[in-house]
């Protein structure tokens, strides 16, 4: 290669993909094919280029984002919307209608740019997320149900149809119960990932509220409940599995569920 050749060199890689994808016009595709005759190193540059063209197009390629992946950046929108609409709720309460609504417009107005930005980051530099409480998490993925429509995979208030379901799908036996008589029916259940693993999700309702119910191989003698960002959360183990309980209901509600829950699938 000669030195002029060396010195303008990032130039020919900059108009390589342009000439592999017929983007050239006429004159710099003429310039490139001189080039090419004369220059060892672009040549084998594009025949790895077109070779990995070739493979990208074959019938039956798909590249499929990991699901850890795809797990954090839905959580992340998640989060971000119910801060959002939690957000906008707070600042409007005392406004006039007028003006709680060109306020609503204006703040979601961005979502779907801020959407695209996040999953931007996280699928092509992959930064890494920072920690979240397990808290965030039940809350992202109950958030999510009701937002992306996907609250059930099995709809049905039958527990002899729901346990079943879960076969094949998880690496336990989740129990499943109807409390329709304490006044909690069941809704249907649904696979969930969360806290770096799949897991169960059972789903209630209390007069209109949606109950979501998490659980996963774990053991524990705690017993707890807290509250975040107007949402009550219930955790408690049995039988080897941990259990969370997540839901805008009343904290004496979740509790009462909890209570009626562990009656209904204790020996």
């Amino acid at each position: 290669m000669s030195e002029g050749q060396t010195n303008d060199h990032g130039e020919w890689s900059d108009l390589l993909h342009g000439f592999i994808d017929g983007e050239l016009d006429v004159s710099n595709a003429a310039r490139f094919e001189a080039h090419l005759a004369t220059c060892a190193d672009c040549a084998q540059e594009m025949e790895e280029a077109l070779m990995v063209k070739r493979l990208a197009g074959r019938d039956g390629v798909k590249w499929q984002t990991p699901d850890a992946v795809r797990a954090r950046v839905q959580t992340a929108l998640a989060l971000e919307q119910a801060m959002m609409v939690r957000a906008v709720t707070a600042a409007t309460s005392t406004e006039s209608p007028w003006h709680r609504f060109w306020q609503f417009v204006r703040q979601w107005s961005f979502i779907p740019s801020i959407a695209m930005l996040a999953a931007s980051l996280m699928l092509v530099l992959n930064v890494p997320q920072q920690s979240q409480t397990i808290e965030d998490q039940l809350l992202a993925s109950h958030v999510r149900s009701m937002l992306a429509d996907h609250l059930t995979d099995v709809l049905t208030s039958d527990q002899h149809t729901v346990k079943p379901w879960f076969n094949g799908k998880i690496d336990f036996s989740p129990p499943v119960v109807d409390l329709a008589t304490q006044g909690f029916p069941l809704v249907g259940g649904r696979v969930d990932y969360l806290n770096g693993r799949v897991v169960a999700a059972l789903i209630y309702r209390r007069h209109g509220h949606v109950i979501n119910l998490f659980i996963w191989p774990g053991t524990s003698a705690n017993r707890n409940t807290a509250e975040k960002d107007g949402y009550n959360f219930a955790e408690w183990y049995a039988d080897g599995l941990v259990f969370w309980a997540v839901s805008d209901v009343s904290a004496p509600d979740l509790i009462a569920f909890r209570d009626d829950f562990t009656r209904a699938t204790t020996p």
